[in-house]
């Protein structure tokens, strides 16, 4: 009963958050942008960047020896598995915010800088330590000889709890680049993941503080013991405005020579990002390429997305296993009391962890097909302002949110 009561109000939840992907929401129709919106970025040069460090990765399913490793002792843990997302962070509120048709639809779905750098402390200052979503479940066969899923046992730090972090629409959207977002992932010149965008004034920034990504390898960095498995999270990636910044995408109502060359360049630009990311813990999962709604387009549609999106996004980062539902739609309308044509065709493509939105980190090992449902929790405006009992097991939004920076709207709390 509380599962049901549980996802009812989630459902209903989502019927006013269509949240998750302000680059379809807020910034037009889920079409594809036809010339390169990052020309205006000067030509760059190759940084020289030094030999990166090897990185260490552990692996938490594996109990250490005498259950000791580094000094530290590990324990089985076999209890809920926390997940967090976000949007892009905002890195400048004075653009953000600024009373235009975006600040709204930002207010809602976004934290500002400031805000994810409080919630990533009070996550470590409350035990957490962050997982890889891929090493919680496997897929094995059964006794009957077909292939399900089951839930890995995790051998935690000794009083440690696991989280997930995904974050949704990794794409840097051209909505956002006027909107006090950065404008795409870089390498620095230290050899390690920035971003580079443009500043209120209109210079050019390349920082390790504006960005979710990476201020969390920098928080890592400082906190070793926050990811003693080397995991960060997950970037959910959508295709129709390209990828990390990158214009990758095609359009195939109309497409020159030009543009094709200009995107060869593009994802030429973008391999070593990747390549990077990977190297540094971070793990992709499709979020669709035009971020559709997966339980309201007829199963040709999303079958050519889908096809669309591993062509041009898949081809790039790589096969996955993990799929993030937009705006939290779930495939045939409930996806964990039944299995609909357009589950069991997006499960046929590799797909076998499904993410939605929900008021809890619950899971589901469905049982008729090899696949798991979870859904995962939202940090933003409007669970700042909304919700603030629900996540006190992560932060007290009194203490997070920054009231004065933000519209001027309702706080439950205040």
């Amino acid at each position: 009963m509380r599962r049901f009561t549980a996802l009812l109000l989630a459902a209903l939840m989502l019927l006013s958050l269509a949240a998750c992907g302000q680059g379809a929401s807020t910034g037009g129709s889920a079409q594809n942008a036809a010339g390169d919106p990052s020309a205006e970025a000067p030509e760059e040069e190759t940084p020289e960047v030094p030999e990166p460090e090897p990185y260490e990765i552990s692996d938490p399913t594996v109990m250490p020896e005498d259950g000791v490793r580094d000094g530290v002792t590990y324990a089985a843990y076999d209890g809920i598995v926390e997940h967090l997302f976000f949007h892009p962070v905002v890195a400048y509120p004075e653009l953000a915010f600024d009373g235009d048709a975006q600040a709204n639809g930002i207010d809602d779905y976004m934290v500002t800088v400031d805000e994810y750098n409080k919630i990533l402390q009070s996550v470590y200052d409350k035990g957490y330590v962050l997982v890889d979503i891929g090493d919680v479940w496997s897929e094995t066969t059964g006794e009957d000889g077909a292939p399900k899923m089951v839930r890995n046992t995790l051998y935690l730090p000794e009083g440690k709890k696991p989280l997930i972090l995904s974050f949704d629409d990794t794409n840097y959207y051209e909505y956002m680049l006027t909107n006090g977002f950065t404008y795409k992932l870089v390498i620095g010149e230290d050899g390690k993941i920035a971003s580079w965008g443009k500043d209120p004034q209109g210079n050019e920034v390349t920082s390790r503080d504006l960005d979710a990504i990476p201020i969390l390898d920098k928080f890592v960095e400082e906190h070793p013991d926050f990811s003693p498995f080397g995991a960060k999270g997950c970037l959910s990636l959508t295709g129709y405005e390209g990828i990390l910044g990158y214009r990758t995408q095609t359009d195939t109502k109309s497409w020159t020579a030009a543009q094709e060359a200009n995107r060869q360049k593009e994802i030429e630009a973008v391999k070593p990002i990747i390549a990077e990311l990977k190297r540094t813990g971070w793990t992709f999962g499709s979020h669709t390429w035009g971020h559709i709604r997966l339980g309201s387009k007829s199963l040709e549609t999303i079958q050519e997305d889908t096809q669309r999106w591993l062509d041009e996004v898949g081809s790039l980062v790589g096969p996955t296993t993990i799929l993030f539902y937009p705006h939290g739609e779930r495939p045939d309308g409930n996806d964990w009391q039944n299995t609909g044509p357009v589950f069991r065709y997006l499960q046929s493509q590799g797909f076998r962890v499904f993410c939605s939105v929900g008021i809890e980190s619950f899971s589901y090992i469905k049982k008729d097909i090899c696949a798991v449902i979870c859904d995962r929790l939202h940090p933003d405006g409007t669970t700042l302002r909304h919700s603030r009992d629900r996540y006190l097991q992560f932060y007290d939004a009194k203490d997070i949110m920054d009231v004065a920076v933000r519209p001027q709207r309702e706080i439950d709390w205040a």
